[in-house]
């Protein structure tokens, strides 16, 4: 683990995201492992809320899928979200990114392809597709 991943790990547990986030996998009766970069994985998450294959909160990445599958892409965009739970204090970000996420359904009709944190995430690395905003010009 980088010195950053580990500064990173400690403002998680104080800004109360990744602890949130052990509670979320609790509820969701997940599997608890260690992964790389300071993160946890929770595997096996079975409430049907949020519709993704994976999604993080703090430290913790949550997946309904089986051990093995965080890896490659998908492991470094939840890495970034990690990050960006750090930078947004803790759990403020979850009002952040309903926000965003309600902006981007405005703006194309999808709920990541315009969400400034899936972007900054890395859409390809989340499997989101690059959505076209649906601007219409109202003919008078």
């Amino acid at each position: 683990m980088s010195g950053w991943q580990r500064v990173r790990q400690v403002i998680n547990w104080i800004n109360l995201s990744t602890l949130f986030g052990l509670f979320i996998a609790k509820l969701g009766r997940a599997r608890l492992s260690h992964g790389p970069r300071g993160l946890i994985f929770a595997y096996g998450y079975r409430i049907p809320f949020p519709i993704a294959n994976a999604f993080t909160l703090g430290n913790v990445v949550l997946t309904k899928n089986p051990e093995g599958f965080l890896h490659g892409c998908l492991l470094d965009h939840e890495n970034r979200h990690a990050t960006q739970y750090a930078f947004c204090l803790g759990i403020v970000m979850l009002p952040l990114y309903v926000v965003a996420l309600a902006v981007s359904y405005a703006l194309c009709g999808h709920q990541g392809s315009w969400n400034i944190f899936e972007r900054l995430a890395g859409l390809d690395d989340g499997g989101y597709p690059h959505t076209p905003v649906r601007w219409r010009r109202r003919v008078i």
